[in-house]
């Protein structure tokens, strides 16, 4: 199996889909496959089985996608400074995964989305971080010798790409946006190419 960096997000309204793609963008740019995966929403009230495959966009994630990744990026839209319920859900049922070490030792680095400047942003990032942990990943954020991360008027933390998507959900990635989701990617990409012993 050709190794490949897993980029799981889950987006309500689009832009951490966007930020998502962004991010495959630069880990292909380093050289490594990006394998884009979302979750399924959930529904308080289950009245028939949800199909295993989208209509369209992109495939659900599986427990063998997670398992077999050489990094992770992984994406969620702001919940009241938290992870979204749909991407916690998928994370409780990593429990095989973490009894048998499967993502040990593996690079991970967060991203995400808020209809506001001070939406929680930073506490969203963090809170995607103790799954990561618990599973024996290395965390990586975004170091400020990237000069979007000082100059950004919008979103970007050293915690993770980030994107103000405006109380609307209409406003689009600014282009420091942009450059800091691509420069996540391409520093995971060339991690995970470090890690393989290929430079």
């Amino acid at each position: 199996m050709q190794p490949y960096v897993l980029v799981l997000y889950y987006s309500k309204y689009g832009a951490t889909k966007q930020m998502a793609h962004l991010i495959a963008d630069g880990i292909e740019a380093a050289g490594v496959t990006a394998r884009i995966r979302t979750v399924p929403n959930l529904a308080t009230i289950v009245t028939e089985a949800a199909a295993s495959i989208p209509a369209d966009g992109d495939i659900y994630c599986t427990l063998e996608d997670l398992s077999h990744c050489s990094g992770l990026a992984l994406g969620s839209p702001t919940r009241f400074g938290n992870m979204a319920s749909e991407m916690k859900y998928f994370w409780d049922q990593t429990t095989s995964l973490w009894l048998n070490g499967a993502l040990h030792n593996k690079p991970a680095c967060v991203f995400t989305s808020s209809g506001s400047m001070h939406g929680g942003q930073e506490s969203t990032l963090l809170s995607m971080l103790p799954p990561l942990f618990h599973h024996g990943m290395m965390i990586m954020g975004l170091p400020n010798s990237i000069p979007a991360l000082s100059n950004t008027k919008t979103g970007g933390t050293p915690y993770g790409a980030s994107h103000v998507s405006g109380p609307r959900h209409d406003q689009s990635l600014s282009q420091d946006e942009k450059i800091l989701c691509e420069a996540q990617g391409k520093r995971l990409g060339d991690v995970v190419q470090a890690l393989a012993g290929k430079f």
